[in-house]
């Protein structure tokens, strides 16, 4: 790509308008989902005591992190809409990619961990 073809890419206020607008949508339907997600994990939370607490912990954390990798993903994408030229695409890109892998590794061992605790303690004797 030549220079000059590379400082004038533009994305036209119309796809920006129907980015924001997709954006929005998009947000509404996350939205919906995590009211769904969330009494998802309440109905575990009518199992035992002991498994009811992990259950718990297991289905908040869960929506955490979905909340939260979702929220990201829209985040992103909306700066995506406002990018001046390709350089800068490829750079909050990139940024994205790598924060999100660190969150994601850090998110499985946290989960792992809060299972592990869970299947410890659902299977401790009961005195």
């Amino acid at each position: 790509m030549t220079e000059q073809a590379h400082d004038r890419f533009e994305i036209p206020p119309e796809m920006r308008s129907m980015a924001e607008t997709s954006f929005k949508q998009a947000r509404e339907a996350f939205e919906e989902l995590l009211a769904g997600a969330e009494a998802a994990a309440g109905s575990f939370e009518q199992r035992g005591a002991t498994v009811r607490a992990g259950a718990k912990d297991i289905g908040a954390r869960a929506v955490a992190f979905v909340e939260a990798n979702v929220q990201s993903s829209l985040d992103h994408a909306q700066s995506l809409a406002h990018a001046r030229d390709l350089s800068e695409v490829m750079r909050l890109q990139s940024e994205y990619v790598q924060a999100q892998m660190r969150v994601l590794a850090e998110q499985a061992g946290e989960m792992s961990q809060i299972v592990s605790r869970a299947a410890i303690d659902a299977t401790k004797p009961k005195h």
